[in-house]
């Protein structure tokens, strides 16, 4: 008989990407609060940096009568200035938003006091580290004092801490309120995204690696020991893939004790003719910038539109080899399409350009290209840019002869970057296929994100989300909306001649069979909606609330 599962009356969850948007983890927060809020209204409260004093923040709406009283209480007892409001995401959860800034003038203490218990070794400490503890620091504290103030040792409460960033958040509350059972939540190890971004094999040595070690050679100590120890010391240490799994296990010494598999909320997904109108006029605008840029007419029939996007990790994401692939492609005789292959990660970004800008307000036609065809915004650094430096490298200039035009999209789409002015999601769904070729990732939203949209996608077994694919029985290559390539260390031009050849054969298809790939997609995209995968962090909540129950007995 399977055991009752202990649940949380109140949950608090720390991240430096609560109503702060820097990158995957904020999607895995932001989309699993409705799925929460429907559960626990109201007793699951996000914590966050608070670095919006006095300008406004979008994402964050601030209502004074929101825990009015304890936010008195909290300024005048324990010295914290927070601010209450909703995150402005479906189900609008509760947020904190703290100032961390008073703590760094007890920065050395709190280092001290980790170290004597905890063995963390903040010594090192360069960059982001100092920031990131003291807000993980605040954030401990604003626990306590909503603690103390509002609940009582009868509440079972669960704090869970995204990151290395947060880890101290989740050891100082171990030993200030040890009623409460912590969760600590590993992304991605800070270690093992170093070795592969530094150009050292990971998986295939991944077993000789020491992780103290490689923590030293890479200049990573204190991250590494706060990612650590907190991992060793929670009650439940969890992370989000098989894949890092591994890593956790070789690289900090201990294998997670639950997986939180990460799922998708598919509510800002268009339906029905909103879907089909957005879809004409994102393929109608990529179509009309590419003609500006170019100087050639692009048909929408002819033309295949493909797309990659992410942090601009160039080996890490993939850029690299989908840059080698997009050249292969341009040599080869069974491609049955014009191909528009638009790369949508921010760099240096400097000015929109203005004679771009000038021809995309017009009414003409354009029949000659701009000078550097394949930027849409300056760089502040022109020559050293691994993007560009790659297309020189591989001559591909968008010539009039080539069949594949490479279009850099080099700034986030907000929806004012001054040339798409448009939001990424409102652009990913004007594409006919998407190519997401991790070398290094934990998760990958990405590609799911673009199945979500009906737009079929190639991805990797590297990526937590090509691993999960490849688990379910059904789906089998592009015919079903993902193609998962196998990709190790050293592979990287079987994976090139793979999208290659992946795209050789989409391109080949019918408008019926496209129809039935591009419904394929979408229907495994709910697969992996958060109402499939959330039962995973309630085994996280049973784990935790039982192990601090034991670790409160041994007190």
């Amino acid at each position: 008989m399977s055991k009752e599962l202990l649940t949380p009356d109140y949950i608090f969850e720390a991240s430096w990407e609560v109503c702060n948007k820097v990158g995957g983890i904020y999607t895995v927060l932001s989309t699993r609060a409705k799925t929460l809020q429907e559960q626990f209204r109201d007793r699951i409260f996000f914590i966050g940096p608070d670095f919006w004093k006095g300008k406004e923040n979008p994402l964050f709406t601030e209502y004074d009568n929101l825990c009015a009283a304890w936010k008195e209480y909290a300024a005048s007892h324990d010295n914290l200035s927070v601010r209450v409001g909703r995150w402005n995401v479906p189900g609008e959860p509760i947020v904190i938003l703290v100032d961390f800034q008073p703590f760094f003038a007890q920065k050395n203490d709190i280092y001290t006091e980790m170290w004597n218990r905890y063995q963390v070794d903040s010594l090192h400490a360069y960059g982001d580290y100092d920031e990131a503890s003291m807000f993980a620091f605040a954030a401990g504290k604003v626990v306590e004092s909503f603690y103390r103030y509002n609940l009582t040792d009868t509440d079972k409460v669960v704090f869970q801490a995204h990151e290395w960033m947060t880890g101290m958040g989740a050891l100082y509350l171990q030993a200030a309120v040890p009623e409460i059972a912590t969760i600590f939540t590993t992304h991605a190890t800070s270690i093992g995204r170093s070795i592969a971004g530094n150009g050292k094999p990971l998986y295939d040595y991944l077993f000789a690696y020491n992780g103290d070690q490689m923590a030293q050679e890479l200049n990573m100590q204190s991250k590494h020991s706060i990612e650590k120890q907190t991992a060793h010391y929670v009650d439940c240490f969890t992370t989000v893939s098989e894949i890092t799994n591994n890593e956790c296990k070789e690289l900090l010494d201990k294998p997670a004790d639950v997986i939180l598999v990460n799922g998708f909320e598919d509510g800002f997904v268009p339906k029905g003719s909103t879907y089909t109108g957005k879809r004409k006029r994102a393929r109608a605008l990529k179509l009309r910038l590419a003609s500006c840029l170019v100087g050639e007419i692009f048909s929408d029939e002819d033309t295949l539109i493909i797309s990659t996007s992410g942090r601009y990790e160039f080996k890490n994401k993939g850029i690299n080899v989908f840059l080698e692939a997009l050249n292969r492609l341009n040599r080869d005789k069974n491609l049955k399409k014009k191909v528009l292959a638009f790369v949508n990660v921010p760099s240096w970004v400097g000015e929109p350009r203005e004679e771009l800008q000038q021809r995309m307000k017009s009414k003409e036609t354009f029949d000659t290209p701009l000078q550097c065809p394949f930027i849409t915004h300056w760089l502040h650094n022109m020559t050293h840019d691994q993007v560009l430096d790659m297309l020189k490298y591989l001559g591909m200039g968008n010539r009039p002869e080539d069949k594949v035009k490479v279009i850099f999209v080099p700034c986030y789409l907000d929806g004012k970057d001054g040339i798409l002015n448009k939001l990424y999601y409102d652009l990913v769904l004007g594409s006919d296929l998407s190519v997401y070729p991790s070398y290094y990732e934990p998760w990958g939203y990405t590609p799911l994100e673009s199945i979500a949209f009906h737009v079929p996608t190639i991805t990797t077994d590297l990526a937590g989300f090509g691993l999960w694919i490849k688990s379910l029985k059904n789906v089998h290559g592009i015919d079903d909306g993902v193609e998962v390539l196998h990709r190790s260390d050293y592979n990287y031009s079987e994976v090139a001649d793979g999208i290659k050849d992946t795209i050789t054969a989409f391109s080949a298809k019918t408008p019926a069979e496209v129809r039935e790939i591009r419904k394929r997609a979408a229907a495994v995209s709910e697969l992996a909606l958060w109402k499939h995968f959330i039962t995973h962090y309630y085994e996280a909540y049973d784990f935790a609330l039982r192990r601090a129950k034991e670790r409160l007995l041994n007190l």
